[in-house]
């Protein structure tokens, strides 16, 4: 049997309901009813009111286009699951930025549109970053910058440990680090490993820089990965509540200044400016050198299928007005994003020599879904972190917990 377009969004908001992103926020505001010259606007952003920078952005791209914008922002796994249940009731909105690892599932349901029967051109983005959000050749909508992860570190910690950063250059060079740091009566590196996405989130630059494959979870290279974190807890060079730790209590831990190292996001650095203490940032080490693989993170802007297709012409000039060259850069200063595009990125690394290896962290990142994952993903991601927390809890070892997550991943 042909499954309806309503049975497919049943099983896309099952398959989306476990799957939360990264930098995101909590609460919710805003309808989605649209009439007349008024459109619809969803995004994950509802730290960022009307007066806001992005709240003003998104206005203003409203104007331009002629309609009035109404916005509404959502929690990241709220937006997602909205928006399934809109289209289900025929009253999505018309446009939509949604984190990259959803697009595959709202695609899935149906109710995206593909950029090129729109119009936009995507031809100028990053291929690694596009691929987030693309499914079987084709692109469902334009990245509207990207975030990932690599290693803040306090200069002054360090110093007095005698750690030198440039030195960090694999795993054995980063744990001899924290051994030094721990020696010196200071606390090593924080990090998230909670039982949701972020903690697969944080996982995978040590799983991917491993060399472990998602299909094979409970690999040779997986099990090392896992355990490299279990030895820092049981030595204590990382605290015990990583398990519980979001990317957000993990930062203020390393905000207090007693930490050497916090594995975080593209998203602190406005916060690390404030933290009081010299930091520096190095990328994340794979296992045996060189940059570890980072997952892609960010938000695509998308334009979910109408029953009246007109409405398509002020949608398109919404998101190109939020995607053009012109606004990248104004826009993802807000965000404290990576632009997209190198030529905006250049931009970026002028006015804030800071964003340098985060220019370099997102240029070998990975989306989530690549790779013809998809919608496997979810199904892949919430055993990997129901691992990682047996793990360093001590209930399974590292291979008997990648075992059962492999396991189950199968079943999924």
């Amino acid at each position: 049997m042909i499954p309806t377009r309503r049975t497919l969004l049943a099983v896309a908001l099952a398959t989306l309901l476990p799957l939360t992103a990264c930098g995101g926020g909590s609460g919710s505001s805003g309808s989605s009813s649209s009439a007349g010259g008024t459109y619809t606007f969803w995004d994950p952003y509802p730290q960022f009111d009307a007066s806001s920078d992005w709240g003003r952005r998104v206005a203003a791209c409203g104007t331009a286009a002629g309609v009035k914008l109404k916005r509404a922002a959502y929690d990241t796994t709220d937006l997602g699951n909205k928006a399934l249940l809109a289209a289900q009731q025929g009253n999505a909105p018309d446009v939509m930025l949604v984190d990259n690892p959803v697009v595959s599932t709202l695609v899935e349901a149906g109710i995206l549109n593909r950029t090129s029967d729109l119009g936009l051109d995507t031809s100028s983005v990053q291929k690694n970053i596009i691929g987030a959000g693309t499914i079987d050749g084709a692109a469902y909508g334009v990245p509207i910058g990207a975030n990932t992860l690599a290693l803040y570190y306090n200069k002054k910690v360090l110093s007095a440990s005698g750690v030198d950063p440039a030195s960090i250059t694999d795993w054995a060079s980063l744990t001899a680090a924290l051994k030094k740091v721990k020696a010196a009566g200071k606390k090593g590196i924080t990090f998230s490993a909670i039982n949701t996405e972020e903690g697969s989130f944080q996982f995978l630059p040590w799983f991917w820089g491993a060399g472990g494959d998602l299909t094979e979870l409970d690999s040779a290279k997986g099990v090392a990965a896992l355990t490299l974190w279990k030895q820092w807890v049981d030595a204590g060079y990382a605290p015990k509540d990583v398990l519980q730790n979001t990317q957000t209590t993990s930062w203020q831990e390393f905000a207090t200044g007693d930490y050497a190292f916090s594995e975080n996001g593209t998203w602190q650095l406005g916060n690390a400016d404030k933290a009081g203490f010299p930091y520096g940032v190095v990328n994340i080490p794979g296992q045996n050198g060189g940059s570890a693989p980072v997952p892609t993170g960010g938000e695509f802007v998308t334009v979910p299928v109408q029953k009246d297709t007109s409405r398509y012409e002020v949608s398109k000039k919404i998101v190109g007005c939020l995607t053009s060259d012109a606004n990248l850069l104004p826009t993802d200063t807000t965000l404290m994003y990576v632009a997209p595009t190198a030529a905006v990125q250049a931009e970026q690394v002028k006015k804030n020599p800071e964003l340098k290896p985060w220019v370099a962290a997102v240029a070998a990142a990975r989306g989530r879904t690549s790779g013809g994952l998809g919608t496997k993903y979810p199904t892949i991601s919430q055993p990997m972190w129901t691992a990682v927390q047996a793990a360093l809890s001590g209930s399974k070892s590292p291979q008997d917990a990648l075992a059962a997550a492999q396991a189950a991943a199968g079943k999924g």
